[in-house]
């Protein structure tokens, strides 16, 4: 009687979990439904605009290398988990996605679903590109498939090992974190702002780098409607600032027309475009039509900062004698360029009197460029003349960090101290900035 009884029982617990089982290998492999299932027909119209929404949403940074065919992929991206590579995004048959039909690019694209359910890693920006438009989506198939040389590059594998690698979990991270619908224009603003939303929020994917993540390496929000959106976040031995209107780390003192001058020559009289900014500006903000930039910087001169996590806006002030370390480091290998009184020589050496990298708390950024120097700036086709040099080979961690605290602590910067072990863990982690930059002739 009893076994009958725990066979019974035990039968009836075992119903639930098999169709819970069952629904969730459904959920897990399920392709999201695409409304773009007939590519329209392909001229060199929209080609071109296709072109120009892979610069919006900078696609070479990720899926092209030095000395490589555009597109076909191999970057190297470390995640906590382990390494990934970008993949080839060409017309490649093989290789890359010459066999996709335009359903399967919008669900790659925009839900980070590959044919036959195979779910991307969210490095891929998807939660951003979900807000792309349909026309736009259906311009950047015909780009990739017809305005794109198709390269026969082999994928590289991922680093990632067993079961970290395991792909349908995804699935349920984008259930919980990842948007599902298109950019929606708020009626309450006008066309320049939703053009700046929808392109900071969808192709521009500017809270890739910008906003800070959680645990599960979600961004804590993908829009205005979240106060953490564009706030600054720490990645890849970077400090991206905030792009909010927070007067020290963010874009407080800048106009509308500093924030497009800084978008399309990658300078303005506040600062220089480096670190991971560098290639976005080199591949993609400067090829934008300048009502798109108008309409990012409306945008994000809407975004409200916060001046309890910004503290007191910064000011000058006048720096008294100091004959410390990190003064004297100061003087001989930084004022020639950046100046005894910090201000720079705007628009061409930027100013470290209030600037972004000497008043965040992260100091990373700060770190980060003077062990390792800038990247080349291109604007039109024509390289800087002039870069940070690097000097992980000229200075230790010591004297780095003495300097970066001087510079810190002075002309009215209250970004506090750097501490020179957390120099040495930069060292141990970055590479020297190539003075040959990814630049990209895409025909």
């Amino acid at each position: 009687m009893n076994n009958r009884r725990f066979v019974r029982t035990a039968g009836w617990l075992a119903l639930p979990c098999l169709v819970a089982a069952g629904v969730l290998a459904w959920y897990v492999t399920r392709q999201p439904p695409s409304p773009l299932e007939q590519a329209p027909p392909v001229d060199a119209a929209l080609i071109s605009r296709g072109e120009y929404v892979a610069r919006l949403s900078d696609c070479v940074a990720c899926h092209s290398l030095p000395g490589k065919t555009p597109f076909a992929g191999g970057l190297e991206m470390a995640t906590p988990l382990g390494a990934i590579h970008a993949t080839n995004i060409t017309p490649d048959r093989e290789h890359g996605i010459g066999t996709y039909s335009l359903a399967d690019f919008d669900r790659a694209v925009r839900h980070g679903v590959a044919p036959g359910g195979r779910r991307l890693y969210p490095a891929m920006p998807y939660p951003s590109y979900v807000k792309l438009s349909d026309d736009d989506v259906r311009a950047l198939y015909a780009f990739f498939m017809k305005g794109v040389q198709p390269a026969s590059e082999p994928n590289i594998p991922s680093d990632i090992p067993w079961p970290l690698n395991l792909r349908w979990p995804i699935a349920l991270w984008n259930g919980v974190f990842a948007p599902s619908e298109p950019y929606a224009a708020k009626p309450e603003q006008d066309a320049l702002w939703n053009r700046g939303a929808y392109i900071v929020q969808g192709p521009g994917h500017c809270g890739s780098c910008h906003t800070p993540r959680g645990l599960a390496f979600n961004e804590k929000a993908l829009d205005e409607s979240g106060k953490p959106y564009l706030a600054g976040a720490l990645l890849d031995g970077w400090y991206a600032p905030s792009l909010r209107q927070d007067p020290n780390t963010g874009l407080g003192r800048w106009t509308e027309a500093q924030i497009v001058q800084f978008l399309k020559t990658g300078r303005n009289q506040h600062a220089v475009v480096y670190g991971s900014m560098t290639e976005a500006f080199n591949n993609s903000t400067q090829f934008m039509a300048d009502e798109d930039l108008a309409a990012i910087a409306r945008y994000l001169k809407s975004l409200p900062g916060d001046p309890q996590r910004d503290g007191t806006p910064w000011q000058y002030q006048t720096a008294s004698a100091n004959s410390g370390p990190g003064a004297h480091t100061y003087a001989t290998r930084c004022a020639s360029c950046h100046g005894l009184d910090g201000k720079g020589q705007p628009e061409w050496m930027p100013p470290l009197a209030g600037a972004t990298s000497a008043l965040a708390k992260e100091s990373a950024s700060a770190i980060n460029i003077t062990l390792n120097g800038s990247q080349r700036v291109v604007v039109a086709g024509v390289p800087d003349a002039y870069r940070m040099p690097a000097f992980r080979e000229q200075l230790s961690d010591q004297e780095i960090a003495e300097v970066l605290s001087y510079v810190r602590s002075t002309w009215g910067n209250a970004g506090g101290a750097v501490d020179a072990q957390a120099v040495g863990k930069l060292r141990g982690h970055t590479d020297p900035a190539s003075s040959s930059p990814i630049i990209l002739h895409m025909r």
